[in-house]
Parts: structure tokens; C-alpha cells; sequence
């Protein structure tokens, strides 16, 4: 059953964010049409959900999903223009809508849950960091990407360390030098997104996926998140002696002895979270 959480907006009469929870799945949708823009409010709401998602024992997969055609169009262009009237001449707001938006993208990748962007439309500049920085990211046969900053004068500095990290790197160029639109096959291509389902089937699909992923072991999910993102940031060498003693760390946990057995008895695991 879909929840109103909050209404950081006194002028809306709809939350910008709405969620729901069920077996597991805590589903965020964006909900500040027609753009789904990432404001001050959106971003806040977003975080706040996050921040008490990876301590809700209830929450095992979380889903970022939107309203509307457009699966996020990124910053608020207006909201930031506005602030350019300020005595600093919005240099203030503008440090603490880039950097709260980077704080977002850090708590995806750092939070003990498997994130999964549902993506339906376009998701351009911000919005394409947003789908770039999920663990997994499901979208329609229709949906487009891009990082356009360098159409309008502001190159797409922040979204480029998710896309850098998600597409492969000439890819990653050609999305930030151009600021051309790319389609859903293409985004699969350069790595951007997981699979690309008929439009009719996308909440479907998110839902086999999410229930799949939250039938596993939480705490093993938690150790194999953080274990993926650290071993990324080192050699090779480094990366398989860390790997190997979180191997050892894992195998010592309740859930890898229950796992183990019940594989070896034929029988259906209880995870304990131990």
C-alpha cells in the first residue's frame, strides 16, 4: 500500500516522494512532474528515506521508480537559477545542491541494501547519475539517457563519476562530449542499464528481481555489496587479498553455515542474519 511520506513542499498537495513496502521491497517513487527534477526537497526526502531504509530490519531491496514520461531530468535548473539573485550570486546553494546530491549517490552505493533504478522515460544529467549510481538498473524499450551539461555551459562534472563508473570509459566520453541522447539499447550497450523490458512489463520484471534478491541472506547481501564497491577501488592484487578475507569472514557467518548445509541437504535456507 503506497504511503505519503513526506511534504517538504508547503505549496504541494502531493509528497515528492511516495513509498511503499511489501515483502521486503521498499519502493521510492519520484513524484515532482512533469521533470521529476532532483530539488533541494526531492534530494532530502530521498536521503531521509535511505538513511532509515538501511537500518529498517523490514527493508531487504529498495526500488527508485518515478511518475510521468520523464524518469528524472536531473537538477532543478530553476531552483539553482533563482539563487544566482543571492549576494554570492548562488555559489552557496549551488555547493549544497552538488554536494548534497554527491551525499545521495555515496548512500546508495555505501547503504547495506541492494538499490535497483525502474526506469521509465528520460533520465538526463543528475537523473542519469541517479540510474548510473544504483546497484541495478531495469528500464523500458522507450527510455532515453544523456548527460547534456555541455549543451548548456555547465559540463555534467558530478554525473560523470557515476557514468565513468558504469559505462566504460570512451562511452562515458561520448555521453559527455556530445550531450547527445542515447537510447535504451544503447545504455545497454555502454553499460548504463541491466535489461530492457516492454513498457507494460518494466514494474513486473523489478518486482521478479527484487523478490529474488530479497529472498537471500541480508546480512551476505550487506557483505557482498560493500565487499564489490571496496574491491573496485584497488589493484588487482589488493583486490583479491581483500576478497579473499571477507571469503573467510562470510564462511565464518551462521547464514554461510546454514546456506552451505541446507544446499548440501536439499533443503530451503532460514537465514538468521548472523
Amino acid at each position: 500500500m503506497a504511503e505519503i511520506v513526506s511534504f517538504p513542499d508547503a505549496g504541494r498537495a502531493e509528497a515528492l516522494l511516495v513509498r511503499s513496502l511489501r515483502d521486503g521491497v521498499l519502493r521510492l517513487v519520484l513524484n515532482n512532474p512533469p521533470a521529476n527534477a532532483l530539488s533541494i526537497a526531492l534530494l532530502e526526502a530521498l536521503m531521509a528515506e535511505l538513511e532509515k531504509a538501511g537500518s529498517d530490519v523490514d527493508v531487504r531491496v529498495v526500488v527508485i521508480a518515478s511518475t510521468g514520461n520523464v524518469f528524472s531530468a536531473g537538477h532543478d535548473l530553476k531552483e539553482l537559477t533563482a539563487h544566482r539573485a543571492d549576494e554570492d550570486q548562488g555559489a552557496s546553494f549551488f555547493e549544497k545542491a552538488f554536494r548534497l546530491c554527491a551525499e545521495l549517490m555515496l548512500k546508495i552505493a555505501h547503504l547495506p541494501k541492494p538499490i535497483i533504478a525502474e526506469v521509465d522515460g528520460l533520465a538526463t544529467a543528475a537523473g542519469c547519475q541517479l540510474v548510473a549510481s544504483c546497484d541495478l538498473a531495469i528500464c523500458t524499450d522507450t527510455s532515453t539517457f544523456c548527460t547534456p551539461g555541455v549543451n548548456i555551459g555547465l559540463f555534467c562534472s558530478t554525473p560523470m563519476v557515476a557514468v565513468s563508473r558504469a559505462a566504460h570509459r570512451k562511452q562515458a566520453m561520448e555521453m559527455l562530449l556530445t550531450g547527445e541522447t542515447i537510447d535504451a539499447s544503447t545504455a545497454k550497450d555502454f553499460g548504463l542499464v541491466n535489461r530492457i523490458v516492454p513498457k507494460q512489463y518494466l514494474a513486473q520484471v523489478v518486482s521478479k528481481y527484487a523478490g529474488v534478491i530479497a529472498s537471500k541472506s541480508p546480512l551476505i547481501l550487506k557483505i557482498g555489496k560493500e565487499a564489490f564497491y571496496r574491491q573496485l577501488e584497488l589493484p588487482v592484487e589488493a583486490a583479491y587479498d581483500y576478497a579473499a578475507k571477507v571469503m573467510v569472514e562470510n564462511m565464518l557467518t551462521q547464514d554461510a553455515k546454514e546456506g552451505i548445509g541446507t544446499f548440501l541437504g536439499k533443503r530451503k535456507p532460514e537465514w538468521s542474519g548472523e
